[in-house]
């Protein structure tokens, strides 16, 4: 992309699945923002409670949504990716935000001052933050100056909702549902491996709601992640690594 004149459209996608309690203040992260060139896709896996009637009051700013039995969370982000019409994907989970009103714009910046051709990968950090949407710490693992598929020999360095891919390429990269707790791992990576140009914007993207899915699962989410690793970076690098990965989070306790 050269033209200047034209803005990033960003495609802000949100999977949920009985998520009364948290919904709300992800659909309101989207709704404050100052920059408005995005679409907003919620893909729903049949919720029982009250879910889909509080997305009712934000239609305004939700391009659609589809609610219907799934066969998990990153089967639910694929069909998410073919209903996203932006340039850029960006995934939100229910109960995690935009940091501000202002963070779509400062990207959108960023990119457009990047010069010739757009990033194909834009990311940044990450806070935690706990259920009353009060700041805990920041995470613990941050974003490298220079991101590439090698990075994240030292674990996922980018939370998920902070690696903002761009939508033509995730198209051709699916989530693989062998994973079931870290296929966004493997994706992250994936992606990067067809990547010529990341732009890290330097400043807080998310607001990450504490103790999601890998969290819950930790266990397996390790077991996943070390199959993942030993894929594209052989079984040594990765059981060496995995120790360490291990004592770090013991240490860290």
């Amino acid at each position: 992309m050269n033209d200047r004149s034209v803005l990033p459209r960003f495609s802000i996608l949100t999977v949920t699945f009985n998520a009364e309690v948290y919904i709300e203040r992800t659909l309101q992260s989207v709704a404050c923002q100052t920059y408005t060139h995005f679409d907003y896709h919620l893909i729903d896996g049949a919720s029982s409670d009250r879910t889909l009637a509080l997305c009712e009051s934000y239609a305004a700013i939700l391009a659609d949504v589809l609610s219907e039995p799934d066969k998990g969370l990153y089967d639910a982000m694929n069909k998410a990716i073919h209903r996203a019409q932006g340039d850029y994907l960006v995934f939100l989970n229910a109960g995690d935000q935009l940091k501000d009103s202002t963070t779509l714009q400062r990207v959108a910046e960023q990119i457009q001052a990047s010069g010739g051709t757009w990033p194909d990968v834009v990311y940044g950090d990450t806070e935690i933050v706990d259920n009353n949407q009060h700041f805990v710490r920041m995470r613990r693992l941050s974003p490298p100056e220079v991101l590439t598929w090698k990075s994240f020999r030292q674990g996922m360095l980018v939370c998920h909702q902070a690696f903002w891919a761009r939508r033509e390429l995730a198209l051709q990269i699916p989530y693989d549902l062998n994973y079931r707790y870290s296929a966004d791992f493997d994706w992250c990576i994936r992606v990067l491996q067809r990547t010529t140009y990341t732009l890290h914007t330097h400043f807080t993207l998310i607001s990450y709601l504490e103790g999601g899915m890998s969290i819950q699962n930790h266990q397996k989410s390790l077991i996943e992640r070390l199959r993942i690793m030993a894929k594209h970076y052989g079984w040594i690098e990765a059981l060496a690594l995995h120790v360490w990965f291990v004592i770090r989070a013991v240490v860290r306790r």
